[in-house]
């Protein structure tokens, strides 16, 4: 009697078979792989680095040589480009020679020359501005044949009103003609800077100086002198060097006609206190007392009323007082020193 084998026996059989023919499928794709890779090679030429376009005589590659792994064409075969005209190879150009007895001509005839930094203290600039700063004419008062300019009875009416109500003390005066454009048209005579703040001596000018001058002394000579100088009391006058006098800028022989010649400019020498020394305005740059604290405060801030703020440090001619003007200028231009 024959006798089957169990069927455990037959599926463990047929599960090693299974496994074998597993291992030699993937045995076969490791082997054909294999040699798919090595079959495989780089390319003869890689691809050739771009060269720099600035150097002369050479160019980059094209695409179509790298891919045939062939040569540039010779030098010599390639256009050589032309350089500008106006660009000359290094080595090559010659220098600009002039002579001592002949300077270089300049670019251009138009060019301006540049404007520079002031100058340090104590240097002579030959363009320095006079007294108005504005260039001298070499003419004198009688060559130029100026005249008075006339004023609006509007305008003066409205500043006559501005200058009772801050309380300034001022009387009208016949028109003043001293010839050569010497004069005012309505002068006024100042004899009280501000209520109680004398004037001295009283001061014969256009009443828009007379009222930049009560607007300075109220809204910044008084409150400086009260913090810098408080133990000295209020200020009481208002010493005076110039107002109208007919003359040229600085008192010279020729140039334009000085600002005092037309009633728009006062110079002040000093203030007056209720206790203790006056004031006076001279050179106070390197001072470092509260006076001179005082009197650079009050300087600076002239011109916000004044269109013109000259002060010791500005020259020779204004050493002792400030010179403070309300010249018109175009563009509402000021100058102060």
């Amino acid at each position: 009697m024959q006798r089957n084998p169990p069927a455990c026996v037959t599926l463990a059989v047929d599960t090693r078979e299974s496994d074998a023919l597993r291992k030699l499928a993937i045995l076969a794709i490791l082997l054909a792989a294999t040699v798919v890779l090595a079959s495989a090679r780089l390319p003869v030429h890689g691809p050739l680095p771009q060269q720099r376009p600035d150097i002369e005589g050479t160019s980059a590659p094209t695409p179509d040589s790298n891919a045939e792994g062939t040569q540039p064409p010779p030098a010599a075969e390639m256009p050589t480009p032309e350089p500008k005209p106006d660009i000359q190879k290094p080595g090559t150009q010659k220098p600009e020679i002039s002579t001592p007895n002949e300077p270089a001509t300049p670019k251009t005839e138009s060019a301006k020359p540049m404007q520079g930094p002031p100058l340090p203290p104590g240097k002579e600039n030959p363009q320095a501005p006079t007294e108005e700063n504005e260039p001298p004419a070499a003419q004198t008062l009688e060559e130029q044949h100026l005249t008075i300019e006339p004023e609006s009875d509007a305008e003066h009416a409205e500043c006559t009103a501005a200058l009772q109500a801050l309380g300034v003390v001022f009387k009208d005066a016949p028109r003043i003609d001293d010839g050569n454009g010497c004069g005012i048209d309505k002068p006024i005579i100042v004899s009280e800077a501000l209520p109680g703040i004398k004037l001295k001596p009283e001061a014969t000018i256009r009443c828009p100086a007379a009222l930049a001058l009560a607007r300075w002394m109220k809204d910044s000579v008084i409150p400086a002198a009260s913090a810098a100088l408080p133990e000295q009391g209020r200020i009481t006058t208002v010493n005076q060097a110039t107002a109208y006098m007919c003359r040229l800028r600085n008192g010279a022989g020729t140039g334009k006609i000085s600002e005092h010649a037309r009633g728009n400019a006062i110079d002040i020498a000093s203030f007056h206190f209720e206790k203790g020394e006056d004031v006076a305005v001279r050179s106070r740059r390197e001072d470092p007392t509260l006076t001179g604290a005082f009197q650079r405060t009050v300087s600076a801030a002239g011109c916000l009323y004044f269109t013109t703020v000259l002060d010791p440090e500005s020259d020779a001619a204004h050493e002792t007082h400030f010179h403070l003007d309300v010249i018109e200028r175009k563009g509402g231009y000021r100058y102060c020193h």
